[in-house]
Parts: structure tokens; sequence; C-alpha cells
């Protein structure tokens, strides 16, 4: 790596990040069902139908992982727990093994010197709610509160941070109107609400660990940048809705009590009757900022319904996602929510890193694009640093290989390589070249 810890400030963290579905095994431990094992048993849902069953064996193998981590010298590790892991029916009686098992996880941690990140929802919604309408019915708030005080009750007092939902627009927009990921809905009335209610989650999350007593809140939310495809202002509007219902509406809810009114011509007359109330919640005071960020997109219109556009071909290059390398989107995000929703909040990119085709190799992986995408992406962020954004942090997604939702297990995004039928994991060589450069 080109750079060392001397090159961010004193108080800058350094962490790796995964989450519950994607490496657990959620046939482990008394979990319940998800909308994730119903959407993965869908044909055509899923690559090969895979799911989240085995995952890495986290759920058996923490210790190692875990050792993994403090070997290359990481500050934090960002972990999801799995609601229904805690609750099987997502309300009700908790699963005794669930609870402990993230109990041992966080004392692992503090055993190795590792600040617990917590990310209370990662994707995999319990079964029970999905029938009653999972994130389309407003009650999901209030269930997300109690599920919240049930984990954070038990293990709240050790954490370093948490934040309620990851990437709030994965929830709404690409699971309900694009139908991606689970619920698979491609709906615009169920769109609305849902994007709508993930943030009413969160404000009431925010206020349920408030009221344990909790600090160090934050809220995560995924970033793409939006270009035009081409000079036209056809184009220009296209790639600023896009900002606006991928970006602006998350950010506008939470710091400023309003959302985009280029979103909201599409999405306005879908919404819950009073929206508008809601946003005291939303906007609970939160202590910092998380930004996930990968790529950017060139947008251009067509013909279709709202929103009328779609995505041109990039010319950069791109990883095994088909996703261009794009950092000086990092630098323009780091900075612009500095500037137009956080102010002084300390900012923290919570998730960034790359799938790549690695192949394993005499027991080795060189991955040297994985190597220079994070030192392009660390290079953003200390520019941004150096004009005034409060970056605190930087999380690398992710700590292994794992399961890519509807993509299976064939898109590598790990620092260590797994072997997914013998469990064995290896380290690449960009794991040992942020060792060294994290010493």
């Amino acid at each position: 790596m080109n750079f060392t810890r001397k090159d961010f400030p004193q108080d800058f963290l350094f962490g790796t990040a995964t989450s519950a579905y994607q490496i657990e095994g959620h046939a482990f431990g008394g979990a319940g069902p998800t909308h994730w094992d119903s959407f993965a048993a869908t044909p055509g849902n899923v690559v090969r139908a895979e799911n989240g069953d085995r995952g890495c064996d986290h759920f058996h193998r923490y210790e190692e992982d875990l050792d993994l981590v403090a070997a290359a010298g990481f500050d934090c590790y960002r972990f999801s727990t799995s609601w229904a892991r805690v609750l099987p029916e997502g309300r009700g009686t908790p699963n005794p093994e669930g609870l402990d098992f993230y109990d041992r996880l966080t004392d692992a941690m503090l055993e190795r010197g590792i600040k617990p990140c917590a990310t209370l929802y990662h994707w995999e919604l319990p079964s029970a709610l999905a029938d009653l309408g999972g994130w389309r019915n407003r009650d999901i708030a209030g269930w997300f509160a109690d599920f919240t005080e049930v984990i954070m009750g038990r293990i709240g007092d050790r954490m370093h941070s948490v934040a309620p939902i990851n990437e709030p627009w994965c929830v709404g927009w690409l699971s309900h109107f694009l139908g991606h990921h689970a619920p698979g809905l491609r709906d615009i009335r169920a769109t609305a609400r849902a994007m709508h209610h993930v943030l009413l989650a969160h404000g009431s999350a925010i206020q349920a660990m408030r009221g344990l007593g909790m600090d160090n809140l934050g809220g995560v939310f995924n970033m793409e940048w939006a270009d035009p495809a081409d000079a036209s202002p056809e184009a220009r509007a296209t790639a600023d809705l896009y900002d606006g219902y991928y970006n602006r509406f998350f950010l506008g809810g939470v710091f400023k009590k309003e959302y985009p009114a280029n979103v909201m011509e599409g999405l306005g007359p879908h919404m819950p009757a009073n929206w508008q109330d809601d946003f005291d919640v939303i906007a609970s005071p939160v202590d910092w900022c998380g930004i996930n960020y990968y790529t950017r997109k060139l947008m251009k219109p067509n013909s279709d319904p709202w929103p009328s556009h779609e995505e041109a071909e990039g010319p950069l290059p791109k990883t095994q996602m088909g996703w261009e390398i794009y950092p000086e989107g990092l630098y323009k995000f780091l900075t612009r929510t500095a500037q137009e929703y956080t102010g002084v909040l300390p900012l923290y990119v919570t998730e960034n890193g790359m799938a790549n085709a690695d192949v394993l190799s005499d027991g080795k992986i060189e991955d040297p694009e994985r190597t220079a995408y994070i030192e392009a992406h660390l290079a953003a962020v200390k520019r941004a640093i150096a004009e005034g954004a409060p970056v605190k942090g930087y999380f690398l997604w992710s700590l292994l290989d794992n399961y890519e939702w509807a993509l299976g297990y064939e898109k590598r995004f790990g620092l260590i390589h797994v072997d997914f039928d013998t469990m064995v994991r290896t380290p690449k060589a960009s794991y040992h070249a942020l060792k060294e450069a994290l010493s």
C-alpha cells in the first residue's frame, strides 16, 4: 500500500465490515426463516438458487475470523445482527442461542482489542413480518424498535457505535421497485411506502437506543454518484433524479426533514397518509453519518414511465460487478455531504471495496487490482480531509468472500479468500499489504 497510518489523523479509525446473513450461516443456532430464504428458493432470483444457509460458517468460526481482523491491525469490526436470529418470528419470544451468539461475538471482539460497530439490520427480514407486509406496513417501525431494545438490551453496553439500518436505498428501491433483492417486488406504491418506513424505523430505533442510554449512534447510507451520459439538459435532469432517489431522499429525510421535489413528483401520489408528520422521528439526532460508496452511474433518458431513464455504459475500468472504478465520487460525496447535510458531524466511510475474480494458486491469491482500488479511494478520503471534511474512519468491504445476495457466492469482495466447500480461509495479497500499512 502507498500509505501508512501516519498519513491520516491520529484519531482516524480503520475497520472492516461484514453482514450477518452473508457470513454467519443462517441454518445454525435457531434462526427463523427470512424473506431472503424464500426469495432465494424462487427460481431465477439468485444465481444457482444459492442461499445463506452456510454462508462462511462464521457462526462456528467467528473466533478464527476475529483473529484475522486483529492480526491485520484493524481498529474496528463492523458487523450486523440478524433480526430473525434474535427473534425468529420477528416479534415475541427471543431465541436464547441468537442472543448468546452476539454476546460471545461482542466479548470476543473486546478480548482482541477490536471496537464493536454494530448494524442492526442488513436486509434479512423475518418471514413472519414479511407476511404482514414487511416494509410496506407502517407497523414495522414499532416492530424494529422492539427488536432494537431486545438485542441492544443484551449487547448495547459494549458497543463502540451502532447504526440501525444498512443502505436504506437497497431496502426500499432495489427491493421494491427494481425487484433485484427480497422481497422482489416491482411496485411503485410498495416502493414509496418502503422508502419512507425504512427511515421511520431508523428514527424509531435511534430513539429506542437513546432510551437505553446509548450514544455514538449513526445512520449508514449507500451512495452512487450520478453523471449525465451526455451534455443535454434531459440527461442532466435524469442524473439529478437518480441522485435524488438514490442519495438525497434518505439524507434529506434524516438531516433536513424533507424529500427532494423531483423524487416526490413520482413517489408523492403513492406515499402513505400523513407521511409528513413522521419527520420528527425520522430526523432523531444522530452522532455521525456513514457513507457506503462503490461506483458512479451515467444516466440517460428513455421513453419508459417515471423515472424515465436508464444507465449508459461508462468508459472507466470496472470491477467484477461491472461497476466503474471512480474514486472521485467518494471525495465528492464526503465534501458534499458535510457541506449540504451534516456540517461538523463526523463522517465515516462505512463500506468501500471491490469484487475481483481472485484465483487461489499455490496457496496464494494475488489481487493487485484490490490494492490499487483501496489506495485510490483512501487518497480520495485524504483529499476530502485536507479540504475540511470531518472524516473519522474507513471500513473496507469486506473481511471475507461471502454470499453476495442475488449473485450467490461467485463475486469475491473479501480481503480473505474463502473456499466455500471446505470453509478454509486464505488471506489475499491485499490483506497482507493492508496489515503492513496499518502496523
